[in-house]
């Protein structure tokens, strides 16, 4: 039996948006590796929608050797007759689907309670790690995000709710006592996302119409209406960090001269700042005071936005 608490988190993403995962994960568990996982094992213990990439999180209560060991440790468990499922989860990705179900049933067998393959009560799940296998309740993700494409008030070059998601969990990882502000907040992507994880938020913009359709986003999904009128420029406050889509349509793009200014802006408003835009921005932030801990590229196709994860220097 496993001696503290500890997770695995199975992870699916589509190759456009690897390195957008690749990005969340470093700001949750760490790392330098650039490389995007498909499974992370750590003691930090998050919920699974919090992420769009997220699938499960495997909360390990039994691990061995062997699957054999697992289903011997799976005899200790009573479930005072609640129905049960045990789901194979190819961490590793080297067992054929045969081999699945025939290791599934394996420990399902051990398990004192009533076997329910579409609905059970309860849902474990078996891994095999590079160096031991584990057993455990798992928690599926659900898609939250999904619930916010349809907004009342869309706008074509908006964020996606899924990449918004993850812009949010890479800027405010841990929530606790975190105060964040979406300086530029257009028709309330970011702000629908964050709300929806308990995040403490204040979103603003300059243009009347975007603020009225945030608004109206924001209470179709039950949010409270934290929106004000106001240039980034103009804006008070001290934040914890700021998440900033730089503002750009389709006809043309922000200046040098235009971007430096939204850029020291943001960093007056708070030390940390995860910036959003069309074109690499590292001269532009070196100007601006600020350093570039980390970011990704986000592609669609032959179109793409650049993700910095900046720093006051």
């Amino acid at each position: 039996m496993a001696d503290e608490a500890n997770y695995v988190y199975t992870y699916a993403f589509h190759e456009d948006e690897a390195d957008l995962c690749g990005l969340e994960q470093r700001a949750w568990f760490g790392g330098g590796s650039m490389k995007t996982a498909a499974w992370i094992e750590s003691g930090l213990r998050l919920d699974p929608s919090r992420s769009p990439f997220m699938k499960q999180r495997l909360h390990i209560r039994y691990e061995g050797q062997t699957a054999e060991d697992i289903a011997s440790q799976a005899e200790e468990m009573e479930l005072s007759g609640a129905t049960f499922k045990v789901i194979f989860i190819p961490a590793d990705g080297t067992e054929d689907y045969d081999r699945r179900r025939e290791l599934e049933r394996l420990v399902g067998a051990r398990v004192r309670g009533r076997a329910e393959m579409r609905t059970p009560a309860l849902r474990f799940g078996l891994a095999k790690l590079p160096d031991r296998w584990v057993f455990g309740e798992i928690e599926e993700q659900e898609a939250v995000w999904l619930r916010h494409k349809d907004k009342p008030r869309p706008y074509s070059t908006a964020l996606s709710t899924r990449v918004a998601r993850a812009i949010v969990n890479i800027a405010v990882p841990r929530p606790e006592g975190v105060r964040a502000v979406d300086p530029c907040c257009g028709i309330g992507t970011v702000l629908i996302e964050a709300l929806s994880m308990g995040i403490d938020i204040a979103g603003f913009d300059k243009n009347p119409l975007a603020v009225m359709g945030a608004r109206e986003n924001l209470r179709h999904f039950g949010y409270p209406d934290l929106v004000r009128i106001r240039d980034i420029h103009a804006q008070e406050g001290s934040y914890d960090v700021a998440i900033l889509d730089l503002p750009y349509n389709l006809c043309s793009g922000l200046s040098d001269d235009e971007q430096l200014a939204l850029l020291q802006s943001a960093r007056r408003l708070a030390p940390r700042i995860v910036v959003i835009a069309m074109e690499p921005i590292g001269g532009q932030a070196d100007r601006a005071g600020l350093r570039i801990a980390d970011g990704c590229v986000i592609r669609k196709g032959s179109f793409s936005r650049y993700v910095a994860v900046c720093e006051s220097r």
